[in-house]
């Protein structure tokens, strides 16, 4: 997915994190390429889904990658072990890393939390607060959202599990004042091989 954000300086200055903030500080000023639709907002109700439980998240197992302007990125996931799933992600660009991150989904005594830590910045700690499906047009995404109301961007990620092997994770919040959202398109893929999964 991308990130529609006049972005390398910005995304220094802001310390973004996960991966779609780590491909928001290579990804300058890209726009979306891959189909992606509108995110719907949460219902009131939905924080109120088990936000304990992580393996409601075992989809994510595996390997996804995503081509967007020049930049090729990866995100893999570790099954769900110990109370935690742990990720990594990466962005290369003309055969070298020009970012990553360590991800990892975490229960607290709060809630769920998907927490980056990428390699320009400090680590940051975003709560689940739901899912919800997108049934528009005969779809069956499931949208989970993650949200820091103390950080200007990103303030919400989502992961959009779409049908066909698809993951769209959308950055969201704000840049100097003005809303900004970012979608990275991800295919599932198997890790080893890189041939496309259709789950």
């Amino acid at each position: 997915m991308t990130l529609p954000f006049a972005m390398t300086r910005i995304a220094s200055s802001l310390r973004l994190t996960a991966l779609p903030l780590a491909l928001v500080a290579s990804i300058a000023g890209a726009q979306a390429v891959a189909p992606s639709p509108a995110t719907p907002a949460l219902p009131p109700s939905a924080a109120s889904v088990s936000a304990e439980s992580l393996a409601e998240f075992a989809w994510l197992e595996g390997c996804w990658t995503g081509n967007v302007n020049q930049r090729d990125f990866r995100e893999q996931w570790m099954p769900l072990r110990g109370g935690m799933m742990l990720g990594v992600s990466q962005v290369v660009m003309g055969g070298k890393t020009v970012g990553y991150e360590y991800l990892k989904l975490e229960s607290r005594p709060d809630g769920a939390y998907y927490v980056a830590a990428p390699s320009d910045a400090k680590e940051a700690a975003f709560r689940y607060v739901g899912v919800t499906v997108d049934t528009a047009g005969d779809r069956g995404d499931h949208l989970y959202a993650f949200e820091n109301p103390a950080l200007e961007f990103p303030r919400r990620i989502v992961y959009r599990h779409a049908t066909g092997g698809w993951l769209y994770a959308q950055v969201e919040g704000k840049v100097n004042g003005a809303d900004r959202q970012v979608i990275y398109p991800m295919r599932h893929v198997d890790c080893a091989t890189g041939a496309f999964l259709g789950k």
